[in-house]
């Protein structure tokens, strides 16, 4: 096989694994966007307000304007990139290994052997609490490990963490 051929190979293999084995993605809740809209709203409509008020008692009406007009469009775009990320997020429990997918610009998966897995987390902050979700973050004795699973409801949370577990025991038995 050619240099050409290998390439095209090694691309498709790569584009399938990132596809999973057969296309079963799980996704994160349906509740992320709306949690991130709210903090989004939360942390910037205070000082787009002070900022404009400000201006606008100061006799600079239209800068008020016109920065309002800027800033709000700032935040819009940001909420768009909160949405990609939203849409970027997914995992996989395959046979031996769980995937995760994540990633914009820069497109990652990590692969987890259940039997490399040291404990499953499930975490979930006060605002995550208050929408019923939470993340599970997967530990193994690699410190690079990154691999959570943000935006998951509390029960699909507590059934990973459970499955996850159950088969990290089953697979680390041998060793």
């Amino acid at each position: 096989m050619g240099e050409r051929g290998r390439r095209r190979l090694i691309s498709v293999t790569i584009a399938s694994d990132f596809r999973g084995t057969d296309g079963a993605w799980r996704r994160i809740s349906t509740r992320v966007p709306r949690m991130r809209l709210i903090q989004l709203l939360a942390v910037s409509v205070p000082p787009i307000v002070v900022l404009a008020v400000a201006l606008g008692l100061s006799g600079a009406l239209p800068l008020a304007v016109v920065t309002t007009i800027v800033l709000g469009g700032l935040a819009g775009l940001t909420y768009r990139f909160l949405l990609a990320r939203y849409r970027a997020w997914g995992y996989e429990e395959r046979e031996d290994d769980l995937l995760v997918r994540r990633g914009c610009l820069i497109r990652r998966i990590s692969v987890v052997p259940y039997g490399r897995m040291q404990f499953v987390d499930v975490t979930a902050g006060p605002f995550e609490r208050s929408f019923g979700l939470a993340t599970v973050r997967l530990h193994t004795a690699a410190a690079a490990t990154d691999a959570r699973i943000p935006g998951l409801d509390q029960t699909e949370a507590t059934r990973l963490r459970d499955r996850l577990a159950a088969l990290g025991e089953a697979r680390a038995a041998g060793l």
